[in-house]
């Protein structure tokens, strides 16, 4: 069945600032929600993944947050394998209202490769007191990513409209039918079989080749009219099939074009930050002028970004939320530039709620683990190491708590931890730019908020990344001490598992960000 794509509105509503939790179900519910403002919880599974709860049409389920990409999709009751073992809520497949393509989605890197397919539709989304019409999502049927197993169900990606698969191919279909005369009674032709997306082994870069090619066609026939990818056709479709919180900003549906997280530690030593997803403001307590603002890189034409409307063509788009990167230090020392990298490109970092390492480039990552020697390239856990990024001309360490992954319970000898680095593949090639991946463990030490601007005019509203570090000063002495507990208790160390049963705020914890009442005091213990 072929769907008619409109633009829907939100659910009435007031302009909101939401704060959603990260929270652990045996503390006590502070909720969050005024006029302008909400706050909800973020579940979390060992720091493995955080997430957040998402009605799609009937059904509540919590969903990966993830800043690195920007798709929408939840498992379908028509999947197999181990989403039907995990005791997850599942979309009904009856009540799809399918748009009548299919989309395949691709995550990670040419090590940590993901898949997740099935059909395009269109349902109503909820997220704590908002509530969108018409939202694109995919009903996943097939797909081999691990999240079934840290009680998600799906994705939410938070990321910009250009790198959203799903809207690149509604856009795609939208054109070509606005090109042919055949087609022009179907709003929505099927997906051609001959455009395929990015695959693994490849950064999911996005392909915008679709725009020029079907330009170009149209241009031979209809030489004295204005191009197919008018700002009316490509940045509409922004608010008509974008992302879900890029349709919400472009309703004005938000306080503020900006969302913020916090994500708690549940290894090593459970506390840190509460988790929580503040959309449309900062936590309550916390100005502007307390972060450090860095631009986030926009992708030119010859990058590889979005090409500009001829209304507009000075605009460059922004594609993820990469920020540029001063310097790397590693317990105190500068760490060189990667020789992988090319003089020519900057050096910047992804910021990616979706990655639960910190990634980089492969010599300067060896470089950093060989300094522990050994075999297992391990440590012991109450030696405290910093990595630290310098972004902005300001230093955010990475809390040592962290940085030190626990080996096994029952591994040989005293307790020994392993660094929260993984290589990933070098920048350029026709690909994204970032050389780092800063994921969970750099995002658990520092609040971040994520301003949208103006997405289809960036040049008036440029986007940009607010950073405020939550990194104790006694952090060191903190690891020492959950060191030595886990020694007396037999070398385990803690884990918590938080599920999401409600949008609730839950505060768990009296060291850094907290949602409170009162004026909040990042990094204090």
């Amino acid at each position: 069945m072929l769907v008619t794509i409109l633009i829907l509105f939100l659910a009435p509503l007031s302009l909101a600032t939401t704060h959603l939790p990260l929270y652990r179900t045996s503390s006590r519910a502070l909720e969050k929600r005024n006029g302008q403002y909400t706050a909800i919880g973020l579940g979390d599974y060992l720091d493995i993944t955080y997430n957040v709860l998402v009605e799609i049409g009937n059904t509540r389920a919590p969903l990966v947050l993830d800043t690195g990409s920007s798709d929408l999709w939840l498992a379908s009751d028509s999947c197999a394998g181990d989403c039907l073992d995990a005791g997850i809520a599942l979309y009904s497949s009856e009540q799809l209202q399918s748009t009548g393509l299919d989309v395949r989605l691709f995550y990670g890197d040419s090590r940590t490769g993901t898949h997740a397919s099935g059909p395009i539709g269109l349902e109503s989304v909820g997220i704590a007191n908002l509530s969108q019409s018409g939202q694109v999502f995919a009903a996943i049927n097939d797909t081999n990513s691990t999240i079934f197993q840290t009680n998600s169900a799906g994705i939410l990606g938070l990321g910009f409209p250009p790198i959203s698969v799903i809207w690149r191919q509604l856009l795609q279909a939208q054109l070509a039918s606005a090109s042919s005369p055949v087609s022009k009674r179907s709003p929505l032709a099927p997906f051609p079989t001959n455009i395929t997306a990015a695959s693994i082994g490849q950064p999911p870069f996005p392909s915008f080749d679709f725009l020029s090619t079907t330009h170009s066609s149209r241009k031979r026939r209809r030489s004295n009219q204005s191009p197919l990818f008018s700002s009316a056709s490509v940045l509409s479709s922004f608010a008509a099939y974008g992302p879900l919180f890029s349709r919400l900003i472009m309703q004005q549906a938000l306080e503020r074009p900006l969302v913020a997280t916090t994500l708690q530690r549940d290894t090593l030593q459970i506390g840190g930050d509460v988790g929580s997803l503040s959309l449309g403001g900062l936590p309550e307590g916390i100005q502007d002028n307390q972060l450090t603002w860095v631009p986030v890189r926009a992708y030119s034409v010859d990058e590889g970004g979005l090409p500009p409307s001829p209304e507009a063509p000075n605009e460059v788009y922004p594609l993820v939320w990469e920020i540029a990167i001063d310097e790397v230090f590693f317990d105190g020392l500068k760490l060189p530039r990667s020789a992988l990298v090319s003089p020519a490109i900057s050096i910047s970092g992804l910021v990616d709620t979706g990655n639960s390492l910190i990634r980089g480039p492969r010599d300067i990552v060896n470089h950093i683990i060989q300094r522990f020697g050994g075999p297992d390239y391990a440590f012991d856990c109450g030696e405290a190491h910093n990595l630290t990024f310098q972004i902005g001309s300001v230093l955010f360490p990475v809390d040592p708590r962290d940085f030190a992954q626990p080996l096994p319970a029952d591994s040989p000898g005293p307790e020994r931890c392993t660094a929260a680095l993984a290589v990933t593949d070098p920048p350029g090639n026709g690909g994204f730019l970032y050389s780092w991946s800063l994921g969970d463990p750099f995002l658990k030490s520092a609040l971040i908020a994520y301003y949208y601007g103006n997405l289809t005019h960036p040049s008036q509203d440029p986007p940009r990344i607010g950073l405020l570090s939550t990194v104790p000063a006694n952090a060191a002495d903190q690891l020492r001490q959950a060191t030595r507990i886990a020694v007396a208790d037999g070398g385990v160390f803690p884990g918590a598992l938080y599920v999401l049963y409600s949008w609730n705020i839950y505060a768990n914890s009296n060291i850094g960000i907290k949602q409170s009442r009162k004026l909040l005091h990042p990094g204090r213990t």
